[in-house]
């Protein structure tokens, strides 16, 4: 069951917590909500505060009434009013692609307020090819009409990226990103994240990532990257482990954007990081 806390523009934002321990903030993608770090709460809520929040607009979280309020530093911000409605000094985060923007502009703007960063394949540059794909579904209707449905699609419709993937599986990647009514899967997230996205592209170019991810500078990095990744190219990521050789880092197989979190080389970094932080 997840709680509530009211941002400082009056949004309920749903959160929860697992554990205790040194606090860690699990911060989920564009469309996606705090059920994809189920596997973090599975694996690590023993030894770390698991704090698991559903951004503005997504899960369980209000929709804003003005739709341009979905921007990665408004989402930082309320990031931050979690921390301080819990009391919490200093967390980790797990970012998990747009998750992990979040956490790269705290680390420019709050850092003081972090301990590490760990970033689910994200990094400061993205391909177009992969916000290419994401615009193609972001804010439409789902096409599946129950999660029977979808399991038994989507090896088809995600198997260029996702391959050895079990039905059960793919069953939990449904039950996690939709909800089942009775006209087929619904979206748990509000459709005009697609409004948003699409004013904010129209404003200007895209701006250089960089400065952020030097941002991270001095405090523990971890990352991962699916080997299937259509949004972090190989190329960025040979950037950023040079950059950061103390990057604790793996490259997940048969996954692409992005990987499940439930992986044995998800895990293992994981299991590292939390080790790495204080």
């Amino acid at each position: 069951m997840h709680s509530t806390f009211t941002t400082p523009d009056g949004l309920k934002l749903a959160y929860d917590i697992h554990g205790t321990g040194k606090p860690v903030l699990c911060l989920a993608g564009l469309t996606r909500n705090m059920d994809d770090f189920d596997p973090i709460v599975a694996g690590f809520s023993d030894r770390a505060m698991i704090i698991r929040l559903d951004s503005r607009g997504r899960g369980a979280s209000d929709y804003d009434p003005s739709p341009q309020n979905y921007t990665i530093p408004q989402e930082a911000a309320d990031a931050i009013a979690l921390l301080d409605h819990l009391g919490i000094d200093r967390t980790a985060i797990i970012g998990t692609s747009r998750g992990g923007l979040i956490a790269m502009v705290l680390a420019a703007t709050a850092k003081h307020r972090l301990s590490g960063v760990l970033l689910n394949d994200i990094g400061p540059e993205l391909d177009p090819a992969g916000l290419g794909h994401i615009m193609e579904y972001l804010g439409r209707p789902c096409a599946y009409k129950s999660y029977q449905d979808a399991a038994d699609k989507l090896p088809k419709a995600m198997g260029a990226q996702f391959q050895n993937v079990s039905r059960a599986q793919w069953m939990t990647y449904a039950q996690r990103l939709w909800h089942e009514g009775p006209d087929g899967l619904q979206l748990r997230y509000d459709p005009k994240l697609r409004d948003a996205v699409q004013a904010q592209s129209a404003l200007a170019e895209s701006p250089d990532l960089w400065p952020l991810f030097h941002a991270l500078n001095d405090l523990p990095l971890a990352a991962l990257r699916g080997a299937n990744s259509n949004l972090l190219t190989p190329e960025c990521w040979r950037k950023m482990r040079n950059l950061r050789p103390d990057m604790i880092s793996a490259e997940v197989p048969d996954r692409g954007h992005v990987p499940f979190l439930d992986e044995p080389e998800s895990q293992n970094v994981i299991k590292r990081f939390m080790a790495y932080i204080t």
